[in-house]
């Protein structure tokens, strides 16, 4: 004979394992919602470091072209992937000149092409005479500013880089200073 306390305890384990199950459910939710999450971040930080080296690429790219000749703004097809595809196009602005000074002839690794002598004129010949050549170079050294923006489309990912970059130019190179743009 089978006492009634055995019929309770039978549907209090049904009760505690469907309780159970619910909360494993919920468990297995939250891991999911939290993973996708994590996933969408993480592309999100892919694609935030792509357009950064997009525009890193591109600014070098017109650093390493005489533009302070003619300073003008350019769009840069960048391929990050090395595809053969174009996957982003940086936008270059102006180059801005932000200062110039004179360089003097005991400027320390002056080029030989920057020396200039009262009696010879552009020989790159820097102590013809044993003498330290004073006076003014014939080079100046120039501050520019290289604004590059990059934008995707598809992420919405976007990023506006300043470069700063520090040359030695001819004496005479054009550099109207401005502020550089924000």
């Amino acid at each position: 004979m089978k006492s009634k306390l055995g019929y309770k305890q039978r549907g209090a384990t049904l009760i505690t394992a469907l309780v159970m199950l619910v909360v494993l459910t919920l468990l297995v939710i939250s891991a999911i919602r939290s993973s996708s999450t994590n996933l969408r971040i993480a592309g999100n930080m892919q694609m935030q470091a792509e357009v950064i080296a997009a525009a890193q690429q591109a600014s070098e790219q017109v650093i390493s072209s005489n533009f302070t000749k003619n300073p003008v703004a350019v769009d840069v097809p960048v391929d990050i992937n090395n595809d053969g595809t174009v996957d982003y196009t940086a936008q270059v602005a102006p180059p801005v000149c932000t200062g110039s000074t004179a360089l003097q002839n005991s400027t320390p690794n002056l080029p030989p092409q920057c020396i200039s002598s009262s009696t010879a004129q552009n020989t790159g010949i820097v102590f013809t005479s044993g003498v330290v050549i004073t006076g003014t170079s014939w080079c100046a050294a120039q501050q520019w500013d290289v604004r590059t923006q990059v934008s995707d489309s598809v992420g919405g990912a976007n990023t506006t880089m300043h470069q700063g970059v520090s040359l030695t130019v001819e004496a005479g190179t054009p550099c109207v200073v401005a502020l550089p743009a924000p």
